[in-house]
C-alpha cells in the first residue's frame, strides 16, 4: 500500500509540474467545458488591421485541444490564398494531453492543392491546409497564421462558437481600421453567451468571449447560424478584384458591382454569336428564348467547384467559358447571360447563399458584400424566372431546395435590388402514389405503384435517375424497409421537365408479408407510404425547432385480398389535425373481395419554440401508430 501511495504522490507531482510549464494540459481544462465536447478550442483569437482602403491584414491564433476522432473537424488550420491574398506565415506545433512537444510544423509542411478541382484555369485559387493524424487522444494543436490581402470587400464573420459538440474557453476578436472607410458590425444572438464588447470606437472594435460550454445538437433545430452568436463586419469603402468600392446602399453597391466588376465579361465569339441566333431561329417570346439558351449551356458547358472565400466576385470572360466548356457558379451564370444579350434578353446575375438544409438571407439591412453562390435573374412581368446555371440536370426555371425562399441581391445597370426567391408552396410540394397490390393465400404480396413528385419533392425524387441498377435496388428497398423479402421489378422512370414533374412507375412482390397464425392473417394495410421513423424524444429541450419546409402526400391504394378468407377487421377511418398539419386515412371495404384505402397527409412549414417540439412529437407518434394499423383475416 504504502508503494502505491508513493508512486500516486510522484504522479501528481509530474502531472502538476507539467501543468505549471504549459497552459496545454488538459488537466486545467474545466469540467463543464467537456461536457458534450469533442474539442475544446483553449484560445481563438482573430487580429485584423485594416491599413487602407486596399489593405487588410489577419493574423490568427487558434489554440484547440481534440479529446476524439470526431474533435479533428474543429481544428480548422488552413488558409487560402490566390494573386490578391498572400500567406506571410503559417505554422502549427502538436502537443501531447499533458502540454509536451510532440511535433512542430512549418509552412513547408502544409498541404498546398489548388482549391479547383477538374480545372486548370484556376491555376492560382490554392490552399493550404494541416493534414495531421495523431497516434492517441487527446492532444492539442496551435496554429498560427498571418494573411495579407488587397480585397477588403470580404470581412470575414467572427463566430464565437463554430459549431456543436465544441467548447470554448476564450474568443477574441480585434479589429483596427481607420475611421474614413465606413466601418459597420451587426451582432447576431449574443443573448445567454459570455461575450464582451471591451472597445467601441471610431478606429477600433475588441470582443472577449469565454466558457461557451459545447452545444448538443437537437433534431429539428433552425441552422446554426440562427443560434450561435457572431458578427457581421464590412466597410462602406473597400476593394475588390483591383477596383475601389461602395456600399452605403444596396442601390450603389450594385451600380459599383455592375459597371466595375461585371463590366465588359460578357464578349463572345462571332462564330458562337451566329451559333446561337441560328439555334434561337424566328423564336420572339423572351422566356422561350431563354429555355433554348439554357438547354445550350446544360449541354455544353460543365460546373467546376470554387471553394468560398477563393475566387472573389469577378466571373471568368464568357468568352473562355465558351472555349473550354466548363467554369464556376459566377462563370456559367455570366456566360448564360452572354448568351441571352445576342437574342435580346435581359437577365441579371444574382447574388445569394445557396444551401439545401439551411435557407440563408443576405442580411437586407446590412450592405456589404455577402453570398457563397451566383444565379442568373430573367425578367417575367413582374417577376423573374430563376437560372440555376451550374446543373446539367436542373429543368428550366427549378429552383429545388439550394436557392430558394430567400432573400437575393439581383445586380441590374441601374443599381441592385433585394428580392425574395420562389417560395414552393406546401401544398404545392406533392407526392402523389397510386397503386394496387395482391395477397395470395400465403400472404405473399405482389403489386404495382405510380409515385408522381412536384415542387420541392421533385428534387427529392429524381436523385434514384442518376442511380447505377445496384444503387437503384438499394434505394428502393430502404425505402420501403417496412416490406420484407421485397424483389424488384420492372422500374420506369420519366422526368417531365417541362411540367416539372418526375413519375416512377415499379412493379414489385414479396413474400410472407401477409403473416399467418393458425386460420388467421395480419398483414399492415399502408404498405407504399409509411412515415419513416419516430420523432426523438428530447428531454428539456433547449433550442427551437423548424420545418423548413411543408409538403402533401396523398395515397390511393387497390388491395386485392387472397381468396377463401373474409375480413375480420379494418382500422378505422382517421383524421387528424392541428398546428403541424392534418393526416387522414379511409378504408373501404368493397363487394369484391377488396379494400380500397385512401390516406392523405400535410406538413406545414414553420417554426416553434422549444416547448412545442413534444407536442410535434406526439402528433407524428400518432400518424405513425396509424400508419401502422393492420388489417386482420379469418379463414374461411
Amino acid at each position: 500500500m504504502k508503494s502505491l501511495y508513493y508512486t500516486l504522490v510522484f504522479l501528481f507531482f509530474v502531472l502538476f509540474s507539467y501543468a505549471q510549464k504549459n497552459n496545454y494540459t488538459i488537466l486545467t481544462i474545466a469540467d463543464s467545458l467537456k461536457e458534450n465536447a469533442d474539442a475544446v478550442v483553449r484560445l481563438d483569437q482573430m487580429d485584423i488591421t485594416i491599413a487602407s482602403q486596399r489593405s487588410m491584414n489577419l493574423k490568427i491564433q487558434r489554440v484547440v485541444t481534440v479529446l476524439n476522432e470526431k474533435g479533428q473537424n474543429h481544428i480548422d488550420a488552413y488558409q487560402h490564398y490566390d494573386k490578391s491574398t498572400s500567406i506571410k506565415n503559417i505554422e502549427a506545433i502538436v502537443y501531447d494531453a499533458f502540454g509536451n512537444e510532440i511535433k512542430k510544423i512549418k509552412k513547408k509542411d502544409f498541404r498546398d492543392q489548388s482549391a479547383v478541382s477538374g480545372s486548370t484555369l484556376f491555376s492560382d485559387n490554392r490552399v493550404l491546409f494541416l493534414d495531421y493524424t495523431p497516434t492517441t487522444y487527446p492532444f492539442t494543436i496551435v496554429y498560427t497564421s498571418e494573411v495579407e490581402t488587397s480585397n477588403t470587400a470580404f470581412m470575414p464573420r467572427w463566430t464565437f462558437l463554430g459549431g456543436y459538440y465544441v467548447s470554448v474557453e476564450k474568443c477574441v476578436l480585434n479589429v483596427s481600421f481607420l475611421h474614413n472607410l465606413g466601418f459597420k458590425k451587426k451582432e447576431f444572438q449574443f443573448s445567454g453567451f459570455n461575450i464582451q464588447k471591451t472597445e467601441d470606437s471610431d478606429t477600433k472594435l475588441s470582443y472577449t468571449a469565454a466558457n461557451i460550454v459545447a452545444q448538443k445538437r437537437e433534431d429539428y433545430s433552425p441552422s446554426s447560424i440562427d443560434l450561435f452568436p457572431y458578427v457581421m463586419m464590412g466597410l462602406e469603402k473597400f476593394h475588390l478584384e483591383g477596383v475601389d468600392g461602395n456600399a452605403t446602399t444596396w442601390e450603389a453597391f450594385g451600380k459599383w458591382y455592375s459597371d466595375k466588376i461585371l463590366n465588359g465579361t460578357t464578349t463572345l465569339p462571332d462564330e458562337t454569336i451566329a451559333k446561337i441566333k441560328e439555334l434561337v431561329g424566328t423564336e420572339k417570346d423572351p422566356i422561350k428564348k431563354a429555355k433554348i439558351i439554357y438547354d445550350f449551356v446544360q449541354k455544353k458547358s460543365r460546373y467546376v467547384s470554387i471553394q468560398v472565400g477563393i475566387g472573389g466576385w469577378k466571373p471568368m470572360l464568357a468568352s473562355d467559358v465558351d472555349r473550354l466548356g466548363y467554369g464556376d457558379c459566377k462563370a456559367l451564370s455570366n456566360y448564360t447571360k452572354a448568351l441571352l444579350q445576342v437574342v435580346d434578353v435581359p437577365s441579371y446575375n444574382t447574388i445569394l447563399y445557396g444551401d439545401s438544409y439551411d435557407k440563408l438571407s443576405i442580411q437586407s439591412d446590412f450592405v456589404s458584400m455577402q453570398g457563397n453562390h451566383m444565379i442568373l435573374a430573367v425578367p417575367n412581368g413582374n417577376d423573374y424566372v430563376w437560372l440555376e446555371c451550374t446543373s446539367q440536370d436542373d429543368p428550366f426555371g427549378y429552383q429545388g431546395t439550394f436557392t430558394d425562399d430567400r432573400n437575393v441581391l439581383v445586380i441590374k445597370p441601374e443599381g441592385g435590388e433585394i428580392v425574395r426567391t420562389k417560395i414552393y408552396e406546401d401544398k404545392g410540394n406533392i407526392q402523389k402514389d397510386k397503386g394496387v397490390y395482391t395477397l395470395d393465400e400465403n400472404g405473399n404480396f405482389s403489386g404495382s405503384l405510380s409515385i408522381i413528385s412536384e415542387g420541392s419533392q421533385y428534387s427529392h425524387r429524381t436523385r434514384v435517375e442518376h442511380l447505377q441498377p445496384t444503387e437503384k435496388e438499394k434505394h428502393y428497398k430502404n425505402y420501403w424497409e417496412n416490406i420484407n423479402n421485397l424483389k424488384l421489378g420492372k422500374i420506369s422512370l420519366t422526368n417531365d421537365k417541362e411540367n416539372i414533374r418526375f413519375t416512377e412507375d415499379l412493379l414489385l412482390s414479396a413474400t410472407g408479408y401477409g403473416a399467418i397464425s393458425g386460420n388467421k392473417m395480419i398483414f399492415v394495410l399502408n404498405s407504399f407510404n409509411q412515415t419513416k421513423g419516430n420523432v426523438k424524444r428530447i428531454r428539456n429541450r433547449k433550442n427551437p425547432f423548424e420545418i423548413q419546409r411543408g409538403y402533401l402526400d396523398t395515397d390511393e391504394i387497390e388491395v386485392n385480398l387472397p381468396a377463401g378468407y373474409a375480413v375480420e377487421f379494418l382500422p378505422s377511418n382517421y383524421e387528424l389535425k392541428g398546428k403541424f398539419g392534418e393526416y387522414k386515412t379511409e378504408v373501404i371495404k368493397n363487394a369484391d373481395n377488396k379494400i380500397t384505402y385512401k390516406r392523405s397527409m400535410f406538413i406545414a412549414k414553420g417554426r416553434y419554440s422549444n416547448k412545442e417540439y413534444d407536442e410535434y412529437r406526439l402528433f407524428m407518434e400518432q400518424i405513425s401508430k396509424n400508419d401502422n394499423a393492420k388489417v386482420i383475416l379469418t379463414k374461411i
